[in-house]
């Protein structure tokens, strides 16, 4: 039972990946200590633990999605940005408490900078009236104007000495430079051809580099402004959308749509190394080299390049090829389920609202890419079955099976009679697919039998040994015939309809969640209620998992909370409220007393429960 003393208590967050547009930079930072990076993800900013990068904290305050994130140079504070232009000033080093927000301009912000005091910002993007600003961190306080561009701006920079200096660059070629502080319009220098992507100061002050999308890299006086070199050209073959400095001054590297990441010496303009992601010879858009940064206050060299698809390449100087690779879902996670092979260790998988379907190392807390032809479509289901297969469906109307072990795609797909709204496997490996129009059983991917529902469409299904329940949109809950699909027993209304179903391992009882968010828990063998009492969702239950004792249940819902049940005591509950941003999309059971959700947020969450017995 759970004691009076249970505890649900956050273990670790497993972040997304960064969010990427194709043809736009995506920026991307370090801490002055090299320590960790931060990056925009859906609605959330992510610093995470470039040594271990299952190791990750989230800042939730932004309301629309977020573009941008920037560590001050004291390493106390983050500034980021989002789509409605608004700035958000941040603690990175407690709790994650705001210290400012700030309305910029009236559109995206693209980018911003601190200056090194880690007093002022200058914050920059799509707007209306004006492309940028420049204010105070701690009060917002206007200490300078952005002003010389007729388009948006993409990047900005500030010199870390005095006098203070700041330089932009934006889609209608030009970059302005500008003296502070207050900061103001000194000069405007037209060298690029088309969109500039990125303009840095080196951390000496003495130079900024800007690249664009006409393949060309600048260097300038960085006092100045003067244009001092031309660099590289015709060594990039696209657009380069990145670039960083080394913590000397002396080179920097540069990332771009050709699937490259650059290393320069900057006095001889001359490439020092060059890596290529992708197949050899074969154009690859998700290998896009979209940000990179080099971290300073390391030993090692690192630098962090980031593909299209959201992966992020570790590379060292000297090493022909990156030496690791971190991956992530990009975008909402929509199903997930825990399978337990090699020996026991759980493995999770997790399907997104892209196609994407990954697996992690629960130990680890390490993601991958499944192999083999996934899904196109949004993931609506994943079950786990005896043995080491998995089973997912998707909005591409297909049911595929995945090789647990091997964590591979398994043959072709097979084609569901409509949009697949739930899957589940009997212990025999029967696999039953819910649709809007019924349900079909499947096994070794051919087809047995099949369903039609005539005046109802289902919305949750589960399945242990000897039967199948199914849950229609018109409250209906029928149990069928694993072997027939006859129906064999219809369940009393719930007086809601029913969004999730989960049976407990032993068939003891089945859990029934509702939009209205209160779950049911029947006896199997007679089919009455035995619990009512789990009730505490506001909002869809769109989850429930049962421990493999069967003697709690974690539920999720819309509400954004995340709910442990004791079947022995129903009136004891123990949740977290405001566990996904967007709401929470799927729960599992990963051990004893540990469970991970899954939400809008695009982020894995672990949860440990103490206090079971």
């Amino acid at each position: 039972m759970i004691k009076q003393s249970y505890l649900l208590s956050a273990e670790s967050i497993w972040a997304p990946s960064p969010s990427t547009t194709r043809g736009q930079p995506t920026p991307i930072s370090a801490d002055p200590k090299g320590e960790r990076v931060a990056y925009a993800s859906n609605k959330s900013i992510f610093l995470r633990s470039i040594d271990n990068p299952a190791v990750s904290t989230q800042y939730s305050g932004h309301t629309t999605a977020t573009t941008v994130a920037r560590f001050s140079p004291s390493g106390y504070y983050v500034a980021s940005g989002d789509v409605s232009g608004t700035v958000r000033v941040w603690d990175c080093v407690g709790e994650g408490a705001t210290k400012g927000e700030y309305h910029i301009i009236g559109g995206k912000i693209n980018d911003l900078a601190w200056d090194g005091d880690s007093a002022r910002i200058i914050a920059v993007g799509d707007g209306k009236e004006k492309f940028g600003h420049c204010i105070t961190a701690d009060s917002g306080n206007s200490v300078g104007e952005i002003s010389g561009h007729s388009s948006q701006i993409n990047s900005v920079s500030i010199r870390q000495q005095r006098p203070l200096r700041a330089m932009t660059g934006s889609d209608d070629t030009s970059l302005v430079f500008y003296h502070g502080a207050p900061f103001k319009f000194n000069t405007s220098i037209r060298k690029h051809q088309r969109f500039v992507y990125g303009v840095v100061f080196s951390p000496d002050g003495s130079s900024v580099v800007s690249v664009g999308a006409d393949k060309q890299i600048f260097l300038y006086d960085g006092k100045t402004g003067e244009p001092k070199a031309a660099i590289g050209a015709g060594e990039h073959k696209g657009s380069i959308f990145g670039v960083s400095w080394s913590k000397d001054s002396t080179k920097f590297v540069t990332s771009s749509a050709d699937q490259t990441v650059k290393i320069w010496d900057a006095e001889a303009g001359k490439v020092i190394q060059t890596w290529r992601m992708g197949e050899e010879g074969k154009v690859s858009i998700p290998d896009h080299q979209v940000g990179v940064v080099w971290p300073h206050g390391r030993s090692d060299g690192l630098i962090l390049s980031l593909n299209l698809n959201g992966d992020l390449n570790y590379l060292s100087e000297g090493n022909p090829s990156p030496h690791k690779l971190v991956h992530g879902h990009q975008k909402n996670i929509t199903a997930v389920a825990a399978s337990d092979v090699r020996d026991s260790e759980p493995t999770l998988f997790t399907g997104s609202s892209d196609g994407r379907i990954c697996n992690w190392d629960v130990s680890t807390g390490t993601a991958n890419h499944l192999d083999g032809e996934g899904h196109t479509n949004y993931v609506s289901a994943i079950t786990a079955a005896p043995g080491n297969r998995i089973y997912s469906i998707g909005w591409d109307d297909s049911l595929r099976s995945i090789d647990a072990s091997a964590t591979v795609f398994t043959g072709s797909s097979t084609s569901t009679d409509g949009q697949p709204k739930g899957v589940a496997v009997t212990l025999d490996g029967l696999t039953a697919v819910a649709t809007h129009k019924g349900v079909q059983t499947f096994r070794d991917g051919q087809k047995q039998k099949e369903a039609q529902f005539k005046n109802a469409s289902p919305t949750a299904i589960a399945a242990d040994g000897k039967l199948i329940a199914v849950a229609s949109d018109d409250g209906s809950l029928l149990i069928l015939s694993p072997t027939t699909l006859d129906t064999e027993r219809k369940v009393n209304s719930l007086g809601a309809a029913i969004s999730t179903l989960s049976f407990s391992p032993t068939g003891e009882h089945l859990a029934a969640g509702c939009s209205n968010g209160k779950i049911s828990v029947f006896h199997t063998s007679t089919w009455e209620v035995a619990i009512s009492r789990w009730s505490s969702h506001t909002a869809r239950v769109t989850s429930i998992s049962w421990n493999k004792e069967g003697t709690h249940a974690v539920s999720g819902g819309l509400d954004t909370n995340v709910f442990v049940w004791s079947v022995e005591k129903p009136g004891m509950r123990v949740g977290k409220a405001n566990a996904h941003k967007d709401g929470v999309n799927g729960v599992a059971w990963v051990g004893d007393g540990k469970v991970v959700s899954v939400g809008g947020d695009a982020a894995v969450k672990v949860w440990r429960v103490e206090g079971l017995s």
